[in-house]
């Protein structure tokens, strides 16, 4: 069945912002091992004075030398566009704020440690003291708290994004029938949303590299789901070609509002 969109819902669009765009150099005050497999980096600095982020899924830049021992010099933004100087660009990740204290200036990152990754080594070795320049967000998309129905759905790279997202959505006490599901390789990062279980998450432990069979697990229990025909959001992120079927499946094959989903590639397989 083709669902359409209504006036009630069309009232009910995420809003996008714009963030002016400041590059920051921030200090690490602390670092812990977060459910086995995050780190959790708190930074602070005068810096983050000004620094906002409305959205659940923010991105900020993270920038890391592209040789070791290169001096990192960000870019400028400028009436023109943004503006490089001369020497080696880094190199830069993008990352959800978990949290960020404007009282403090302290900004939380939780980052998922994997095998191959630059920021991910980074953040393995980070320490108090040690510097890091991050850039944004350079906008947000808003969206309300409010549908009556919600699904989310990620791996182990959108988990910080759907953990601020269930904080949201227990402060703004949200009456709605809620579902996570959350495909991951190593059961320590089950933990990783224990302080949200009043919220119906369902996980999917994967036992191959890639993971391609619990795909199919997934896919298979999203056609197992009634789906409503408005007053709904579906956000979903993870692989590329995996997020890209996904939202076919939700936009084409179940006929949803695109305006209502919300299916982001957080990486690619090579």
């Amino acid at each position: 069945m083709e669902h359409k969109r209504t006036e009630s819902s069309a009232a009910n669009l995420p809003v996008r912002v714009k963030n002016e765009l400041v590059f920051r150099h921030l200090t690490v005050k602390s670092a812990e091992t977060v459910s086995g497999c995050f780190k959790r980096i708190v930074l602070n600095g005068d810096e983050l004075k000004g620094f906002t982020s409305g959205g659940f899924d923010d991105h900020i830049k993270l920038f890391f030398p592209a040789n070791p021992g290169d001096v990192i010099t960000p870019p400028v933004a400028t009436e023109d566009g943004i503006v490089w100087g001369e020497g080696p660009r880094p190199v830069n990740r993008e990352y959800t704020p978990l949290h960020f204290d404007a009282q403090t200036l302290e900004l939380t990152l939780d980052f998922y440690i994997h095998d191959g990754g630059v920021a991910s080594e980074w953040a393995d070795n980070a320490k108090p003291g040690d510097k890091l320049i991050i850039g944004g967000p350079r906008g947000s998309l808003i969206i309300p708290t409010t549908y009556r129905w919600q699904l989310y759905l990620c791996d182990e790279t959108g988990l910080p994004a759907v953990k601020r997202r269930l904080r949201e959505l227990k402060e703004a006490a949200v009456s709605a029938k809620i579902t996570v599901l959350v495909k991951v390789k190593d059961v320590s990062c089950v933990s990783y949303l224990d302080e949200e279980k009043d919220f119906n998450v369902e996980w999917i432990v994967s036992h191959e590299q890639n993971g391609y069979a619990e795909d199919d697990v997934v896919v298979q229990k999203l056609k197992s789901l009634m789906l409503p025909e408005n007053d709904y959001y579906v956000w979903a992120t993870g692989e590329g070609k995996f997020v890209k079927g996904l939202n076919d499946y939700f936009t084409e094959t179940r006929g949803l509002d695109a305006n209502f989903v919300r299916c982001v590639a957080y990486w690619h397989a090579k």
